[in-house]
Formats: C-alpha cells, sequence, structure tokens
C-alpha cells in the first residue's frame, strides 16, 4: 500500500504518536507500507514554526530532511503539473498546503493519512 501522510499525521506520527488513529498508525508503522510525505508539509511546518504557531515543532524542522531515513519515509517534490491541479481544485477549502497534498494523491492516485475531512470535497480517499 502507498499513502501520503498529511502534515498533522507526519507531526503526530514523529512527535506524538498517541495522537494518530489506532488505523493510521498502523498503516505507518506496517514496513510494506509506502509513505510519502510532500515538499508541501516540510513548507508548512517551516512556515508555521516561522510564524510561532508550531514552536513545539521546531527542533522536527530543523531535522525534517532526515525524516526518509529514520522513518522510512519517500519525500514528494512538487511537479509544475501538480501544482496547478491545486489551483484549479474546485471547492471552498482554501489551504494551499491542503490543495497542494490533495492535488498530490488525487494525481498518485493514493490515500491520504488525514483525519482532515475538509478534504474530502475533493474527492481525496481519506483513511483515518
Amino acid at each position: 500500500m502507498t499513502v501520503l501522510v498529511d502534515t498533522h499525521a507526519v507531526l503526530w506520527a514523529n512527535i506524538k504518536p498517541q495522537l494518530l488513529s489506532r488505523k493510521a498508525a498502523a498503516i505507518l508503522s506496517d514496513r510494506s507500507t509506502t509513505v510519502l510525505v510532500s515538499a508541501a508539509t516540510a513548507w508548512e511546518i517551516s512556515t508555521k514554526v516561522r510564524l510561532g504557531r508550531l514552536a513545539s515543532a521546531s527542533v522536527f524542522e530543523q531535522e525534517f530532511m532526515e525524516l526518509p531515513e529514520r522513518a522510512g519515509y519517500i519525500l514528494l517534490p512538487i511537479e509544475p503539473e501538480v501544482a496547478l491541479r491545486s489551483g484549479r481544485l474546485i471547492g471552498k477549502h482554501g489551504d494551499p498546503f491542503d490543495r497542494m497534498i490533495a492535488a498530490q494523491a488525487l494525481a498518485l492516485d493514493v490515500p491520504v493519512i488525514s483525519n482532515d475531512a475538509k478534504l474530502d470535497e475533493f474527492g481525496v480517499r481519506r483513511i483515518w
């Protein structure tokens, strides 16, 4: 199984795993799961740390590039075609980070590990 992980789920999996649902934790801990983390997640975390809205993740943000080796995740770049798709998604949800993650999930036809029901408006398959 391949999954794309929403920003809060990446943070929770690595900082506060008790906040993950049992299903999400099981999928993320399964060695046969290919776990993708969007470049949008790096952007979102660093932005929120800089703005002081995610101070608890400052060390995680500084060590973000070690995530693939430490947790076995694959970093997913933002491709121009997917960036265009993100901007064109129909829906009221305006968060650019969530829109990018949704567009990437749709482009790759993979579910997103997320508790954010707002992603549903884009037709994303969501696991929580």
